[in-house]
């Protein structure tokens, strides 16, 4: 009889907790790259392409914002068990 492993609560939210800051990790990287980007192409470029990126760094702002919430709601969780 083959016996299958489970994941404890806590094993659970730790892995979780770091898929998580995987992805804040990807936003953050991804919104330095844009404001790198919009610097260096602010006067150059099309007001559209502009405006285009400005709105992509304000929700990646709000993802990233988001994302830091669930993880420190994670956290808290973690106190209780």
């Amino acid at each position: 009889m083959r016996q299958t492993k489970t994941m404890s609560k806590l094993d659970r939210s730790k892995e979780q907790i770091a898929y998580l800051k995987l992805w804040l990790g990807v936003l953050v990287v991804t919104a330095i790259s844009l404001m790198g980007w919009l610097i260096t192409h602010f006067d150059t470029e099309n007001h559209f392409l502009i405006f285009g990126a400005v709105t992509a760094l304000v929700s990646i702002f709000v993802g990233c914002w988001v994302l830091h919430n669930k993880v420190e709601h994670k956290i808290t969780q973690l106190e209780d068990m």
